[in-house]
């Protein structure tokens, strides 16, 4: 992936408005032929409004992997309800 700046388990991306924001990955998976990566705003307060899981689809670009915000809503409800049913069946198991 080449954007491991913090060991194996953070990324750091930049939205649109330039902003650099650290993420901390938690899991990827797939919805049909699509995959996921999900992940936790790493350097944001829990109390911030905007706290939350972050979904990203995983895009093959000239041969890399890209990741991109899913901007259709009903494909972003269907990944968030595949990586919930993951997350609670995962911790089920610990």
């Amino acid at each position: 992936m080449g954007q491991n700046e913090f060991g194996s388990d953070y990324i750091t991306v930049t939205d649109e408005d330039g902003n650099q924001l650290e993420l901390e990955f938690i899991m990827s998976f797939d919805v049909d032929d699509r995959s996921y990566m999900a992940f936790f705003p790493a350097d944001m307060s829990e109390d911030d409004p905007d706290y939350g899981y972050v979904i990203l689809k995983v895009i093959e670009e000239n041969g890399e992997e890209i990741f991109a915000t899913v901007d259709d809503e009903s494909e972003l409800d269907e990944a968030y309800e595949t990586f919930m049913t993951l997350l609670l069946d995962d911790e089920e198991e610990e």
